[in-house]
């Protein structure tokens, strides 16, 4: 999946960019367009143009990171064998990605699951692309016997999804840093010891 952005107006790009950098150390609630207009270096009309509103602009930011995301999940699944180990890695690369891009931790963890708009965007589409991901890993390791088979796909992932975000909240919120490997390494210790066959 390429990331849509690449091919993005000059003008679009910077105000992409200006939510970006203001979600750095802002919360979305305290941004105002007049803001990131200043800050992309554009006009407020400009913005409209492009976006309905401040919150679909969160979206498509939050769309272009999913984007790159799953292009890495993608390609770190490459040559992994066993649904164990390819969780493994999704553990651990969800966990890089939270801990390196502040921004994307933001939006997912605090910002847009306030919004039933959310769930009718883009970005929440490709949330569910990566659900379906982790589930059918799952289903694949039960068919396989590497899974208990008395246990719902669905509560292993709630499972693994809950467990991430919040041993990366501190992230967002302290601006705490996380351990990506040690991290990575109990979550897994903890989900496998009671999943495994």
């Amino acid at each position: 999946m390429k990331p849509k952005s690449t091919s993005l107006p000059p003008g679009k790009k910077k105000i992409v960019q200006a939510m970006r950098n203001l979600l750095e150390n802002r919360s979305f609630e305290t941004i105002t367009i007049a803001e990131i207009a200043v800050e992309a270096g554009v006009t407020e009309g400009l913005i409209y143009k492009y976006f309905k509103d401040k919150r679909d602009l969160l979206h498509h930011v939050l769309r272009e990171h999913y984007e790159i995301f799953l292009n890495q999940i993608d390609r770190d699944l490459q040559g992994i064998d066993g649904a164990l180990n390819r969780l493994k890695k999704i553990i651990w690369s969800s966990i890089e990605r939270y801990a390196n891009h502040k921004v994307f931790a933001r939006i997912i963890l605090l910002e847009v699951r306030n919004s039933e708009r959310y769930f009718e965007s883009e970005a929440y589409t490709l949330v569910q692309k990566f659900n379906t991901i982790i589930i059918g890993i799952i289903k694949e390791g039960i068919a396989q016997g590497e899974i208990r088979s008395d246990l719902p796909p669905a509560y292993i992932r709630n499972a693994i999804f809950g467990t991430l975000e919040h041993s990366c909240l501190n992230r967002v919120i302290f601006d705490e840093p996380v351990a990506t490997s040690e991290t990575a390494r109990f979550i897994s210790d903890l989900i496998f010891n009671g999943i495994k066959a």
